[in-house]
């Protein structure tokens, strides 16, 4: 179970989103090769890890890309999955907002969003975001969405999934921390996606 923030659905553009939402979804999946990132938030830890994978079509072009890194004075850590170039646009955006709004991560995120969903350029950009802070864990599409999972665990990428499910198992049947259950999590995904390899970047709050 997820939940939106309640903010976002002041959107004047809410209506159009499932009219578009399949076109955009396929072409966010389609792009979203060569990644899995990885948030878990667990016994009062916060940890976001991502792999360093970066394919073009069935080729390996590099091992080691950093797609985590922290923002706002370090109280908050990102990570993408996507297009490089628009990932580094939208973080560069996005902390703009987090300077307007003093470091507010939800109000910061649903102002991006909106933006993003809205604005006749950043539409265009193919990416997905994650964004932790102390107190919140939110994702970011381009499709207007802003969400926070119920249960602390969100993962995008084409291996999100697989990251996803083994991080919620080690949740509730183990006694990992939150950053060991995204190391073993991640060892899971490397071993079934061929899009993620075992250079991971890890960062803590």
């Amino acid at each position: 179970m997820t939940r939106h923030i309640p903010a976002l659905k002041k959107n004047p553009h809410w209506n159009n989103i499932n009219l578009h939402f399949l076109s955009d979804t396929s072409t966010i999946l389609n792009m979203m090769h060569a990644t899995t990132i990885l948030a878990v938030r667990h016994k009062g830890q916060v940890v976001v890890g991502g792999d360093g994978q970066v394919s073009l079509g069935s080729t390996i072009m590099k091992h080691s890309a950093s797609k985590v890194r922290r923002m706002y004075h370090d109280n908050v850590v990102g990570g993408f999955a996507g297009s490089t170039a628009d990932a580094f646009a939208l973080f560069a955006r996005f902390e703009e907002k987090l300077e307007k709004f003093q470091g507010n991560l939800p109000r910061s995120a649903v102002e991006l969003a909106k933006d993003w969903r809205t604005d006749r350029m950043l539409r265009r950009l193919e990416a997905m975001l994650i964004v932790v802070d102390k107190e919140h864990s939110l994702l970011l599409s381009g499709t207007g969405d802003v969400i926070e999972p119920d249960d602390g665990v969100l993962a995008i990428g084409s291996g999100g999934m697989f990251a996803a499910a083994a991080a919620k198992a080690l949740v509730q049947h183990s006694d990992l921390s939150a950053r060991q259950i995204v190391e073993e999590a991640m060892k899971i995904t490397e071993t079934i996606c061929i899009y993620t390899n075992s250079n991971v970047t890890i960062e803590e709050l």
